[in-house]
C-alpha cells in the first residue's frame, strides 16, 4: 500500500522562486532609476545583466530541495556579496543609498534557509551582514535595522522548516504503520476464516476419533495455537496450551449448514466493485436453525463492502453454531434481519444461546482468539462501519453490524 504524504515546504520553494525574479526586476528598476545618479554606472549596468541571466538560468534549482545543491548556494551568496562590495564602485558618492543587488539578496539568504534550516539561515545572514557595513564602512541605523531583519525572518523560516520536515516524517512513518496495521488485520482475518478453523477441526475430529488420529489432532492443536499468538502481534501461548483447552466466543470452527466464512458467500456475487444486492449474499445463510428476514426492495452496497459485510455475519453465525448450541442437542437458534436506512445498512444477528460471560471478550482476545475482534468488528471497522455486540447471561447474543452506504 503506497503512502503518499503533501510536502508543506514545496509552495516555500515556489514563493522563493517568484522572489527572486520579482527581486531582480525591482533591482534593475531601482538602478535604472537612479542612473543619472550614480558616479560610474557601468560596473552596475555588467553586474545586474549577470545578475539576472544568473537568477532566470537558474530558476529549475529553486523547484525543490535535492535541486537546491551546496555549490549552487555557495555561487548564489557570493553573487549576492559581489553585488554589495561593488556598490561603493558604483556609486562613489553614496547619492543612491541601496546596494546594487537591493533586495534580491535576501533570496539566497531565504535558500539557505529552506536547505538547511535555521543555522544554514543565520551563517548566511552574518555574511550579509558583514557585507553590508563593509559597504558602508560602518554600522548605520538603516543598515542594522536591515540586516537584522533579515536575519530574523530567515532564521525563523529556517526552524520553522526544521518542524515542518520532523512533522512530514513523524506523519509518513505513522501512516506506514497503519497501513502495515490494516494488512495484518486483513491477512489476520483470512488466516482465521481459513486456516485457524481447518486447523480446529481437525483437533476435534481427531480428539473424537481416537488413536493416531488423536495425535494429528493434537499437533493440530498446537499449530492453531501457535498461528493464533502468531496473528494477534505477538501473543505467546503457554507450553502446553492447545485449542481445546481454551475455547473463546469467536474462534470459528469450519463451515457448517453451508456458512462460508471469509469467501464470498454469495458464490462469487458481490465481490465485484459494482452495486450488489446484500440480500442475495445474506440469503445463503439462511436454514434450519437460521431464520433470515429482509426488506421488500434491493438493498444495494458496493460489491467489496457487501462481500466483507456478509463474511462478518457469516463469522457471527459460525459463533452461535460453535460456542451458542454447545451442550444442547437441539443446538442454539439464530436470527439474522437486514435493515435499509437511508445512510446505513445494518445486519444484526441474534441467538437464543446461554450468552457470553463477561470480561470473556477481553480474556479470548488476549489469549489470541481473535474471531470477534478481527472477523466481525475488524472487518466492519475496514468499511468504516461499527459492530456491537450485546450478551445477556440465559438470554443470548445479539451483534449489530452498521455499514454506512457511502462507504467502501
Amino acid at each position: 500500500m503506497a503512502v503518499r504524504t503533501m510536502s508543506v515546504e514545496q509552495p516555500l520553494w515556489r514563493a522563493l522562486t517568484g522572489y527572486r525574479i520579482l527581486a531582480v526586476l525591482y533591482a534593475a528598476g531601482v538602478f535604472a532609476w537612479s542612473y543619472p545618479q550614480y558616479s560610474t554606472p557601468l560596473p552596475g549596468v555588467l553586474f545586474l545583466l549577470l545578475l539576472g541571466c544568473w537568477t532566470f538560468a537558474t530558476l529549475r534549482n529553486l523547484g525543490s530541495a535535492d535541486r537546491c545543491t551546496l555549490p549552487f548556494l555557495v555561487t548564489d551568496i557570493a553573487l549576492g556579496l559581489a553585488g554589495i562590495l561593488l556598490t561603493p564602485v558604483v556609486d562613489g558618492h553614496h547619492q543612491v543609498g541601496p546596494t546594487l543587488p537591493s533586495i534580491w539578496v535576501a533570496g539566497p539568504v531565504l535558500a539557505f534557509a529552506l536547505k538547511g534550516g535555521w543555522r544554514w539561515a543565520a551563517g548566511a545572514s552574518v555574511l550579509v551582514g558583514i557585507a553590508n557595513v563593509v559597504e558602508r564602512g560602518m554600522i548605520t541605523r538603516s543598515t542594522f535595522h536591515n540586516v537584522l531583519l533579515v536575519c530574523v525572518a530567515s532564521v525563523a523560516i529556517g526552524y520553522v522548516i526544521e518542524v515542518a520536515r520532523a512533522s512530514e516524517r513523524t506523519l509518513a512513518r505513522a501512516l506506514r504503520i497503519e497501513a502495515a496495521t490494516r494488512e495484518r488485520e486483513r491477512l489476520a482475518r483470512d488466516i482465521h476464516d481459513s486456516v485457524l478453523q481447518v486447523l480446529a477441526m481437525v483437533q476435534r475430529r481427531g480428539t473424537a476419533l481416537g488413536g493416531e488420529a488423536a495425535e494429528l489432532g493434537r499437533m493440530a492443536g498446537e499449530q492453531e495455537v501457535a498461528l493464533r499468538a502468531l496473528v494477534s502481534s505477538g501473543v505467546v501461548p503457554e507450553p502446553g496450551r492447545t485449542a481445546a483447552s481454551a475455547p473463546e466466543p469467536g474462534a470459528v470452527p469450519g463451515p457448517r449448514d453451508g456458512h462460508r466464512t471469509g469467501a464470498d458467500p454469495g458464490g462469487g456475487t458481490g465481490a465485484g466493485a459494482g452495486p450488489c444486492d446484500v440480500r442475495a449474499l445474506l440469503s445463503s445463510y439462511a436454514g434450519a436453525r437460521v431464520t433470515f428476514a429482509e426488506p421488500g426492495a434491493p438493498v444495494l452496497l458496493p460489491g467489496r463492502t457487501a462481500a466483507e459485510l456478509a463474511a462478518a455475519v457469516g463469522a457471527a453465525l459460525d459463533n452461535v453454531e460453535r460456542h451458542a448450541g454447545r451442550g444442547t442437542e437441539a443446538g442454539a437458534q439464530a436470527w439474522v434481519l437486514l435493515e435499509d436506512e437511508p445512510d446505513a445498512v445494518i445486519v444484526s444477528v441474534r441467538d437464543d444461546g446461554p450468552g457470553i460471560p463477561a470480561g470473556r471478550l477481553a480474556a479470548a482476545e488476549a489469549e489470541g482468539r481473535m474471531g470477534v475482534a478481527l472477523s466481525i468488528r475488524g472487518r466492519l471497522r475496514e468499511l468504516g462501519g461499527t459492530a456491537e455486540l450485546v450478551s445477556v447471561p440465559g438470554q443470548g447474543t445479539e451483534v449489530e453490524m452498521r455499514v454506512p452506504k457511502d462507504g467502501d
